[in-house]
């Protein structure tokens, strides 16, 4: 027997009555497994009668037992039949446990709350158009070009954008040194604004040898205190230049990178063809997530605190992905950036409010229009996963299923058809991208290869 109650909008009560039957059988195969390994003197071990254990050790020293095999199946079918959403572990209170009577006990539980569903068929978004230029992808070709350069050293010349400067410095306040003020065989890439505004421009023009002085101020809102705001005084001696030089864009060099291709127009038009993939892919995802939240934004609903901090967790894992890529522990970005770990998890509050939002709005959409995935559907689903591999099927399957990945599969192919739903039924207006010298074909991998880590300096500014 079952009774529940709201305390509030995403947390209920449940009490849970269970007839007295089936407390004795769970008290006997509690009984039946517990002796096997308690000793009594004068009886052999497991032999011992059930009557002479409760009067040793009191009817209670079976109880635990009997809860463990009665509470779960029992609140499982519980939570079924009441059509229930539990979203996290749920909090038991004992209120009856005894032999020939009814067990009772209260389940007290984060469920989803009632979500107020508003419009979400024909949703009016708009869509930038965009193309692939030529620019986009002689930029593209450009940064691969970039990424196979190498640095010469120039013995007669002078300092210029991107020139690498190896130098000494240091700097004084008010003619007094500072802490982290001095560096020898610092390198330095002119213009990456590795230190402190003002002190690279300054080395422009410089020649090897070359002692200059270099003047800067801190900015008021520097990271460290006792330097914000003041002049300093640098002497810097310019010890070595070397300057990136680049492979010419030709048929050699596109043999270097790759054996699929052997001559630049071949290169170039996979280039393109790759870009408009990348992009049409980037323009998907992006309607999505706009139609998503604009879907979310007509909803009503009371987020419970601990689907925020679920989001934050997975946010924070995601940050966690990339920083590895990068050879940085989360940890250690904790300790560089101003405010910590807890300071960037406030900033990331209001986006993982959003996505427990959006992720409640979808489910309850789901719910509405009885949108399911079957069994044959997620066995396709398995089989694109496998494809090209050599295994047996069914023992990926029952692996799959051991892990619980059946379940997450088949919630993910729900997301996926509620999604493709509202894409379907929303208003799609394409608008031209103004001109702004870019035509956004941008290329997310060649972005990312071509970024390199800089060195920070003894001053670094934003």
């Amino acid at each position: 027997m079952y009774r529940w109650e709201k305390i509030d909008n995403s947390k209920v009560c449940l009490e849970i009555e269970v007839p007295s039957g089936e407390v004795n059988d769970a008290l006997d195969k509690a009984y039946r497994k517990m002796v096997k390994t308690l000793s009594v003197p004068g009886f052999r071990k497991g032999k011992v009668p059930r009557k002479v254990l409760e009067s040793r050790y009191g009817p209670e020293i079976f109880y635990n037992e009997a809860l463990e095999i009665l509470v779960d199946p029992v609140y499982s079918k519980a939570v079924k039949e009441c059509q229930l959403e539990p979203i996290n572990r749920p909090e038991m209170e004992l209120v009856q446990m005894e032999k020939d009577k009814p067990l009772i006990f209260k389940i007290t539980v984060d469920v989803k709350p009632e979500v107020e569903l508003g419009e979400y068929r024909g949703i009016t978004v708009k869509q930038v158009k965009k193309e692939i230029t030529s620019k986009d992808v002689d930029r593209y070709l450009n940064s691969l070009r970039e990424q196979h350069g190498r640095l010469v050293t120039v013995e007669d010349g002078e300092l210029q954008e991107k020139d690498l400067a190896v130098i000494d410095f240091e700097g004084v306040i008010n003619g007094e040194p500072f802490e982290g003020g001095k560096a020898e065989n610092y390198s330095l890439e002119l213009g990456s604004g590795t230190l402190v505004k003002g002190f690279e421009e300054q080395l422009l023009g410089a020649r090897k040898d070359e002692q200059r002085e270099v003047k800067v101020t801190f900015s008021e809102d520097y990271t460290k205190e006792e330097l914000a705001g003041k002049e300093a005084i640098f002497t810097v001696l310019v010890k070595e230049i070397k300057r990136p030089q680049f492979p010419e864009l030709n048929d050699a060099f596109v043999q270097e990178l790759t054996e699929e291709f052997s001559t630049l127009e071949e290169f170039r038009a996979d280039v393109e063809n790759k870009l408009k993939e990348s992009l049409r892919n980037r323009e998907k995802m992006s309607l999505e997530s706009e139609i998503i939240e604009k879907v979310a934004e007509e909803a009503r609903v009371d987020v419970p605190e601990i689907l925020v901090e679920r989001e934050l967790d997975n946010i924070f894992g995601e940050i966690e992905y990339y920083l590895r890529m990068q050879g940085l522990s989360l940890e250690q970005y904790g300790r560089l950036v101003e405010g910590g770990l807890e300071k960037l998890r406030e900033e990331r509050r209001e986006e993982a409010l959003k996505r427990a939002k959006a992720n409640l709005v979808l489910d309850a959409i789901i719910k509405k229009e009885a949108i399911d995935v079957s069994p044959e559907e997620v066995e396709e689903k398995i089989k694109e996963v496998v494809q090209n591999q050599e295994v047996d099927f069914a023992q990926v399957k029952e692996q799959f299923a051991k892990q619980g990945r059946l379940d997450i599969m088949a919630h993910e192919m729900r997301y996926r058809k509620v999604i493709d739903l509202l894409v379907e039924n929303a208003n799609i207006v394409e608008v031209e991208e103004e001109d702004k010298g870019d035509t956004g074909g941008e290329d997310v991998e060649a972005t990312a290869a071509n970024q390199e880590e800089k060195e920070e300096g003894v001053a670094p500014e934003e």
